[in-house]
């Protein structure tokens, strides 16, 4: 069973606010905060990207199925402009 539908307090996640990005801003910083969380041994992440119309909700998407270290990731249930995501941890 994944972690990630265990997950009650999103609060307590590391958080990455994507809010005034564009694309290619917000893909490196998904980058860099998924490997700087890697390193902190922080299995749970959330990546806020709001609703708005979508286009980076779908770039953090994208990035996310394309990253090494994603195991795993979904829309919070009750907000659709996050997304929690479980990573590797070594």
């Amino acid at each position: 069973m994944s972690k990630l539908n265990e997950v009650v307090f999103i609060n307590n996640l590391p958080k990455l606010d994507l809010h005034g990005f564009d694309r290619n801003s917000a893909r490196l910083a998904i980058n860099d905060f998924i490997n700087d969380n890697h390193i902190m041994k922080n299995e749970l992440l959330l990546i806020i990207h709001g609703i708005g119309t979508g286009i980076i909700k779908k770039e953090t998407h994208q990035t996310l199925k394309q990253h090494p270290l994603v195991v795993d990731y979904k829309t919070d249930y009750f907000n659709e402009g996050c997304t929690i995501v479980q990573i590797k941890i070594s």
